[in-house]
C-alpha cells in the first residue's frame, strides 16, 4: 500500500487544536498562535486511522489527505 501525505493549510486554521488531540504523534500545534503543524508528512498505515479521522474532524477543512 502506498503511504499517504498529510499536508496543512495555516491559512484555514482557526487553531481548534483537535487533530492534535486525535492524533499527537502527526500534528502539533504552533506556541505562537495555535495553528496547526504536521509533525509526520507520510505517515505509516499504522497512523493511517489517525490521519484520516484527524482530517474529518477539523472544524476549518484545514488538513488534506493524498495518495494511499
Amino acid at each position: 500500500m502506498t503511504r499517504i501525505r498529510v499536508e496543512a493549510d495555516q491559512g484555514r486554521c482557526v487553531s481548534t487544536g483537535m487533530c492534535a488531540l486525535l492524533a499527537p504523534e502527526l500534528f502539533d500545534q504552533s506556541e505562537r498562535d495555535g495553528t496547526v503543524r504536521v509533525r509526520t508528512p507520510a505517515p505509516d498505515d499504522g497512523r493511517r486511522a489517525a490521519a484520516v479521522e484527524a482530517a474529518a474532524r477539523c472544524p476549518a477543512g484545514a488538513i488534506r489527505i493524498s495518495g494511499g
